[in-house]
């Protein structure tokens, strides 16, 4: 990259940046404390997870062939314009690496995309949060892989869902509220399917990048600052993982705000929630380190393959083989997945101006009319 190219401060004051810069040994100094504390502290942590049989090594699974994935990740982008809302998400599926015997089964990615004009609403990025989930769990269910890795926790679409149901009996006038009342069951029934398949030819795992959660470190009583995935970058070696230990509980219960869509059955949503519910209180979380210029990866999974070492060995198999490239931090078609459509946000500019290219064409007004009122002052995105 060409040095003028390298602009780590672009706009900011001279003033502001050097005072920035007087803080870099301070920091310094903090991290160094925390990676102290846990270099004190390793050999005694390891001692607690192998006497608690938490502990284990990969070769200690029964490993078969090396099974196919895939990678599922979204974005959402709303687009503030002068008069209206330019709202889309999106969801994306990349294949995993294949053996060189492999067919592989996707020859291109696999997407579903959302987009429409919405009048102002403040809301209106957490419902298409909860549209960019659900199209992602519906590729992932209908994905033909034996491994789907999914971004993020596996309790992640049921916080969005709730959230977004709220939202959308507040702002029923959106299409967005529209579409999730119209779709929001057939979400939750995918959503059930993998908190609760005991298939063994369809696993679907979550991977978050970020969490805050410390089963282990509470499970085990440490005491520290630091997350799970944290620690266990550093106490892990090579190959060892964790056995499956039950989620943290949530402080409040789980709960689904199904009331805007009653009028497609209550008992049956009922027991949809019912069953949701008591899977994600049956969720287990696995710590697993591939490689040694890898972090502990955080890895989400149903009771099922909790409980059945066949499957948490295909599983654990599907991460490692995804994981060789040593500038890749996760298994490589969730990396691939995210670089794809975090994308999306970029190209929502380049939509609203084709847009107003197509509405001159036909707009019997004053052509700077459209252009004033598709001026865009303002994007919120997410993935």
């Amino acid at each position: 990259m060409d040095a003028s190219e390298y602009q780590p401060f672009p706009e900011l004051p001279a003033a502001l940046i050097e005072e920035l810069l007087t803080h870099a040994r301070a920091l310094s100094r903090e991290l160094e404390e925390g990676f102290s504390q846990i270099r004190a502290h390793r050999s005694h942590w390891r001692d607690d997870l192998f006497r608690a049989g938490v502990l284990s090594n990969i070769s200690s699974l029964p490993l078969g062939v090396i099974p196919t994935t895939c990678g599922v990740d979204g974005s959402y982008a709303v687009e503030r314009l002068l008069a209206n809302d330019l709202a889309v998400a999106a969801a994306l599926a990349i294949e995993g690496l294949t053996p060189p015997s492999e067919k592989r089964y996707w020859p291109d990615p696999h997407h579903r995309i959302w987009a429409r004009i919405e009048p102002h609403e403040s809301e209106t990025g957490t419902l298409l949060r909860a549209i960019m989930m659900g199209m992602e769990i519906s590729i992932a269910v209908n994905a033909p892989h034996d491994i789907i890795f999914l971004d993020g926790s596996l309790t992640t679409p049921f916080i969005y869902f709730n959230q977004a149901l709220n939202k959308a009996k507040e702002a029923p006038h959106l299409q967005a509220s529209s579409f999730l009342r119209e779709h929001m069951v057939e979400f939750l029934e995918d959503y059930a399917t993998i908190l609760t398949s005991h298939r063994s030819d369809h696993l679907w795992l979550g991977v978050p990048k970020y969490t805050t959660r410390r089963e282990i470190a509470s499970y085990l009583n440490w005491q520290s600052n630091h997350d799970d995935r944290g620690l266990l970058s550093f106490i892990l070696e090579p190959g060892e993982f964790t056995r499956p230990i039950p989620l943290q509980k949530p402080e409040q219960p789980w709960h689904l705000n199904t009331e805007v869509l009653l009028d497609q059955g209550k008992d049956s949503l009922i027991q949809l929630e019912s069953r949701i519910i008591d899977a994600l209180y049956n969720l287990h979380v696995v710590y697993y380190r591939p490689y040694a210029w890898m972090p502990a990866l955080r890895i989400e999974v149903n009771r099922s393959v909790a409980e059945n070492p066949h499957q948490l060995a295909l599983a654990l198999q599907a991460v490692h083989f995804q994981s060789g490239a040593p500038a890749i931090m996760e298994p490589y078609p969730l990396y691939m997945a995210d670089r794809m459509v975090r994308h999306l946000p970029r190209a929502i500019p380049t939509v609203r101006q084709i847009a107003s290219q197509y509405v001159a064409e036909t707009y019997s007004g004053k052509i700077e009319e459209i252009f004033l009122g598709l001026h865009g002052y303002r994007s919120e995105s997410g993935v």
